[in-house]
């Protein structure tokens, strides 16, 4: 299984969870707030931040402007959806301005491109990998264009079938593309926990052989960290300072202490998740001599009388005589006098 290098970071089996706090559009058009969240991102210890590279032009059509023009919910939408694209979009120029904050905030910057113009500028901006989102799992030639430019690609999964995700890789195969990872997605927001199926890393790596990760829109830090246990090497989660904040994603994203928890806890998971191989360390032998038991006499006994089963009872600490050597210890004499509870050596058996 070919591993992602990511600016001299690894993401594969065998390596720690590569965490990507989804600043997306949360934003809300504001190059300052979006400089807040890459500094709080990477106060929390997450690998790379990423956004969403759309303009007003190339992601929704003219009628659907038109169809969409009231939402009930208030807080999540200011206006029409034209009014909020144009707020969020973010320009080429804006991209400049946030790469150079990362990279002198030493946090990788990634983002989803949603069209060839924005591959293109992506590609200029040297990022260390494309993202293409679920939603273009069936734009081959979007797909195509990617694999053209020859880098690593992270592509999420949501909404789409095993087929059509198997297409979508030996697409971008077929292009030219850099080593490639999967993305468990659940394309809702939130998603109930029935319809999470994390058990899909397993199934997705298992089929393809590329490293998976997990795109989580679940509220909380729970089945972040569950799908790190199962095997994910990213995970991508939605970030912003305040869940109360107006906006598209902010009610479920990840605030700043929840990603602190993903990414901290996210690496003793991934460290205790160890080897396959059965191992007891040489902490747990030391153990071994406290916690077990060693052999001991019930009542006090004179030298020469036989030992019976009886006689005897095994005791803490686990130094001298074990209880599963006790079938080598019954029908031997005692080589001295004992009192009750007395700890018994092998040299004090006949």
């Amino acid at each position: 299984m070919e591993k992602l290098n990511l600016a001299g970071r690894l993401i594969g089996p065998d390596e720690p969870p590569y965490i990507i706090a989804e600043i997306g559009s949360n934003h809300n058009g504001d190059m300052q707030l979006a400089k807040q969240l890459i500094d709080a991102a990477k106060s929390c210890g997450a690998d790379a931040v990423k956004f969403q590279s759309w303009s007003k032009s190339s992601l929704i059509s003219k009628a659907e402007y038109t169809r969409r023009t009231q939402y009930a919910d208030k807080k999540r939408h200011f206006g029409t959806l034209e009014e909020m694209v144009e707020k969020y979009q973010f320009t080429p120029e804006q991209h400049r301005e946030i790469v150079s904050y990362c990279q002198e905030k030493e946090v990788a910057f990634l983002s989803s491109c949603f069209a060839l113009e924005e591959v293109d500028l992506l590609d200029a901006l040297n990022v260390p990998a494309f993202k293409i989102a679920s939603m273009d799992v069936n734009h081959l030639p979007l797909l195509e264009y990617v694999a053209s430019k020859g880098r690593p690609v992270m592509l999420s999964t949501g909404m789409a079938m095993l087929g059509e995700i198997e297409r979508a890789l030996n697409t971008l195969r077929r292009g030219g593309a850099g080593p490639v990872a999967l993305l468990h997605c659940i394309a809702v927001y939130p998603p109930s926990y029935e319809i999470i199926n994390l058990r899909n890393i397993a199934t997705l790596q298992q089929a393809f052989g590329v490293p998976v990760g997990f795109s989580d829109h679940t509220l909380g830090t729970a089945i972040s960290l569950a799908a790190i246990a199962l095997g994910a090497c990213i995970i991508e989660k939605h970030f912003t300072l305040d869940k109360d904040m107006e906006g598209w994603d902010h009610a479920i994203s990840a605030d700043p202490g929840e990603l602190e928890v993903i990414v901290w806890e996210g690496r003793n998971v991934f460290a205790a998740l160890g080897s396959t191989v059965r191992i007891v360390t040489e902490t747990e032998m030391e153990k071994r001599k406290a916690f077990r038991r060693r052999l001991v006499v019930k009542r006090a006994m004179r030298r020469g009388e036989p030992l019976r089963v009886e006689d005897l009872d095994f005791k803490r600490p686990g130094t001298g005589i074990h209880p599963d050597e006790l079938a080598y210890v019954i029908g031997r004499s005692l080589a001295r006098d004992v009192e009750f509870d007395d700890e018994l050596e092998w040299s004090d058996l006949i």
